[in-house]
């Protein structure tokens, strides 16, 4: 495909996710007529859960397994807490491993070991990112990724990245990370909403992540069977507080700016350069990212492409000798195309105290059982 027919379809993907975003986010009444197949595809999702659950369920792991997934599309900050439980459970003694199914990746074959080394055009952005804190496997059957990540490493405990909805995966503890400021939209599952499941799969989930403050209880209720089985104003995250025990708060933070050529780290205070910037994101959630930068009292100008996007020519490149300031998640794939404007801003995780502990007392008692 010729650059300026790929520029094309990428913008025309833009397009589409935006209309859809916005419907789904602004309760725009188009999206009402998606119903019927949004009924469809939580009906083909509940059968593939009892199927894999209860028909067909796979043997369990020799390791403890934890899913860190969401029920709605999108980015909520999965990747930053992947990093800080890794650090976390490397502090507790343990030897963890993330698998992934490798989204924005084309490996020839699966599942596939991934090093600092691979390319993000095989194994993805995330898992490369991800690679230089834990062994890492990619493959679309995360079972098989586990097996084999048992079979090559010594691990001794397995992250998920994503999979909640694999339910072919056994897993001992699920995590569920909520956007709290987009919370869960209209509602509605794929494709007249965003949510890849009920509202109420929160309820089986063993912890509840809240990226950012909680929202008031003004989003409007549904009567849509997404939504039915949970108490009025159930839609607003502000349920949480009384249906869900175990919720806690997320912050995700700035770290440190990182010159993506040279290395170069400074602390956000330290910043010299000018607060005008491009905000370069191919990222499930791009808004958010500009308003971290925001937040830091710059003013952004917002370049946003799809998720997992593949950086080419001269996408970092502007007229106006601006910094351009990047994700980490993309900086992965973007050192070939990199110039001397170009900085990285590394986040954070920081979950509650009280999350890892319980979390930590959790996976000791599993790994005592097996």
């Amino acid at each position: 495909m010729s650059p300026i027919k790929r520029v094309n379809t990428r913008l025309f993907l833009m397009s589409i996710s935006s209309s859809l975003e916005q419907a789904w986010y602004r309760h725009n009444s188009g999206a009402l007529l998606l119903l019927p197949f949004s009924w469809l595809f939580r009906g083909v999702a509940a059968t593939r859960r009892y199927y894999h659950q209860k028909v067909a369920p796979s043997p369990s792991l020799k390791v403890p397994v934890i899913v860190v997934g969401n029920i709605t599309v999108g980015g909520t900050g999965k990747t930053p807490l992947l990093l800080a439980l890794v650090a976390h459970f490397k502090q507790q003694g343990y030897r963890p491993g993330v698998i992934s199914r490798g989204y924005g990746g084309n490996a020839s074959e699966y599942p596939l070991r991934v090093t600092t080394e691979s390319a993000a055009a095989e194994v993805g952005d995330e898992p490369l990112l991800l690679a230089s804190a834990c062994p890492v496997v990619v493959d679309p059957d995360r079972y098989r990724a586990a097996q084999f990540l048992l079979e090559q490493t010594d691990c001794d405990l397995i992250l998920s990245d994503d999979g909640l909805q694999h339910y072919r995966l056994p897993r001992d503890i699920e995590i569920v990370v909520v956007d709290g400021g987009r919370g869960f939209g209209n509602g509605h599952c794929l494709p007249a909403g965003p949510l890849r499941e009920p509202v109420s799969r929160l309820t089986q989930a063993d912890f509840v992540l809240i990226n950012s403050a909680l929202p008031n209880r003004t989003q409007p209720n549904s009567n849509d069977s997404d939504s039915s089985d949970l108490e009025p104003g159930s839609l607003n995250l502000g349920y949480l507080d009384d249906g869900i025990e175990n919720h806690f708060q997320l912050k995700i933070e700035p770290a440190q700016f990182r010159h993506l050529v040279t290395g170069q780290q400074l602390q956000p205070q330290s910043w010299a350069d000018s607060r005008q910037v491009h905000a370069v994101a191919g990222i499930g959630n791009p808004q958010r990212f500009s308003t971290t930068l925001e937040q830091l009292e710059f003013e952004v100008q917002l370049h946003a492409w799809p998720d997992h996007h593949d950086f080419q020519g001269d996408e970092l490149r502007f007229d106006d000798n601006l910094p351009v300031i990047i994700t980490a998640k993309d900086a992965v794939k973007c050192h070939g195309i990199a110039n001397d404007k170009v900085w990285v801003l590394d986040v954070v995780a920081v979950p509650e105290p009280a999350f890892l502990n319980k979390l930590t007392d959790a996976v000791g008692r599993l790994t005592k059982s097996r």
